[in-house]
């Protein structure tokens, strides 16, 4: 019996060293672990994407607004900035504000920032509103010397793609393999 006291107590030792000092066997210490190796997340939802609505880059808008309210968008993104962000919130007749104090305020889930968009004074959803910001933001093409520097970045000779959409998607996905993967 004393043997198995003393086994006993062993373990329990062996099993508090572990909780202290491996997270796979402290669930919260792990939680921790994560939250401090995600710190700053780049953005990689596609302009390209559009949520139920229909339009165009707005899922992206969300994620960059809610990740710079949680303080964890990658250095370089703005939450919302004058290209994309600014063309969507104008078309759709938001004021850059509001959005950034919904998101940071509420916290919602993206068909509840929809919600919440369809609601507002003067949004304008109409079909044609959105085909012609849609096809603004498809349209969108980069100067030479951006779509340049990121081909070049990126180890690819001048040439294609030559749309914003997909030349913001290599860009994205550069700098998503600097800070996470390389």
């Amino acid at each position: 019996m004393n043997g198995m006291l003393s086994l006993s107590n062993l373990f329990l030792r062996i099993l508090r060293f572990f909780k202290k000092s491996a997270p796979f066997f402290n669930p919260n210490l792990n939680q921790q672990n994560n939250r401090e190796i995600m710190s700053k997340i780049v953005p990689l939802i596609s302009s390209g994407t559009a949520g139920p609505n229909g339009v165009l880059h707005l899922p992206r808008l969300w994620q960059k607004v809610s990740l710079e309210a949680a303080g964890k968008i990658a250095d370089g993104y703005p939450g919302i900035g004058a290209g994309y962000d600014s063309m969507v919130i104008d078309a759709l007749g938001l004021s850059a504000d509001a959005v950034r104090s919904f998101i940071t305020d509420s916290k919602p889930t993206y068909p509840q920032f929809e919600a919440w968009i369809a609601e507002q004074p003067g949004v304008k959803l109409d079909a044609d509103t959105i085909k012609t910001l849609n096809d603004s933001i498809t349209g969108y093409i980069h100067d030479d010397a951006t779509r340049q520097g990121i081909l070049s970045a990126n180890g690819l000779s001048d040439g294609d793609p030559k749309d914003a959409i997909n030349l913001n998607n290599l860009d994205d996905w550069l700098e998503f393999h600097a800070s996470e993967i390389a």
